[in-house]
């Protein structure tokens, strides 16, 4: 939501600028232009990424036009279900969850939380990580490090898509000044003509290195800037859930492993203790009026 409003603030402060200042709208709209600079940096993002960059960049970039999957209540119920999937595990031994990261389609534990089943990187990462400990035989230490490893590589992988991105939008200002020398070129060839013909022309050139310069630093950059950003909050969603499987795997009661964790979560969605507790144990998060009334 707000990534379209965003895009409409910046082309509406710039048309609203060039209208206080007398200028026409019409003198904008080049399509000549809008195709030379579009085109060749779409043909760009083709010559240099492979079809699986590809698929990426279509698909994260439909993500900006949506609200983060990894908001406070995702890290309550991520935190509630590790707690029962661990409870379940110190009730009944390893080999109890088994079924569950052979098939967590098929879980009825993991049923209950679609996000995490509909989440393909924080389910493979979870039941990969389970199914290692349910084998027995490796280290924690060498657990924590295969986890590492793991997360190294779904970093890398997504920020792929971000750097094929600014590539495309350091060259949309290169592909304007293209733009703007093929309408000198064609200027020049109208000297002879009347001067407001020429004056068109020029126009027209000058439009090019506009719609160059504003597509990279108003539309294609900020939205490399926010799949960055997505990046990063996935990185720490990974992280928070390493955190809570080594802390248990090291010996960690469920709910020690569960607060280890949640000091983990960025502070701006990290949920308070009290928050968790009663999510983890099935009871209604108290609210403020409820606390001060507690006290009084």
């Amino acid at each position: 939501m707000f990534a379209v409003i965003g895009i409409l603030l910046v082309f509406g402060a710039v048309l609203g600028g060039f209208l206080m200042e007398k200028g026409h709208v019409a003198v904008l709209l080049q399509p000549a232009e809008f195709l030379i600079i579009v085109g060749a940096g779409l043909g760009t993002v083709l010559i240099a990424n492979p079809t699986h960059i590809l698929k990426s960049i279509l698909s994260s970039t439909l993500r900006v036009f949506s609200k983060s999957h990894f908001t406070r209540q995702r890290y309550v119920s991520m935190l509630k279900m590790m707690f029962e999937l661990l409870n379940k595990v110190r009730r009944s031994g390893m080999l109890s969850i088994e079924a569950d990261i052979e098939q967590p389609e098929e879980s009825v534990l993991f049923k209950e939380y679609p996000d995490f089943l509909h989440d393909e990187a924080a389910r493979n990462f979870v039941c990969d990580t389970m199914r290692m400990a349910v084998t027995g035989g490796i280290e924690p230490f060498d657990l924590d490090q295969m986890m590492d490893l793991d997360m190294e590589v779904q970093h890398r992988c997504a920020h792929q898509p971000v750097s094929s991105l600014m590539t495309v939008a350091d060259s949309l200002p290169g592909l304007g000044i293209v733009a703007a020398v093929l309408g000198v070129v064609i200027t020049m060839q109208a000297l002879g003509g009347p001067a407001e013909e020429i004056g068109r022309k020029v126009a027209a050139a000058l439009v090019g290195t506009f719609l160059g310069i504003l597509l990279c630093y108003g539309v294609v950059g900020p939205i490399g800037a926010y799949l960055s950003k997505e990046a990063e909050e996935e990185h720490a969603f990974l992280y928070v859930l390493r955190v809570l499987m080594i802390a248990f795997i090291k010996g960690n009661a469920p709910v020690q492993a569960v607060e280890m964790a949640r000091r983990a979560v960025p502070l701006h969605v990290r949920p308070s203790f009290t928050e968790v507790e009663a999510a983890c144990h099935g009871q209604p998060a108290a609210t403020p009026a409820a606390t001060e009334e507690k006290v009084a």
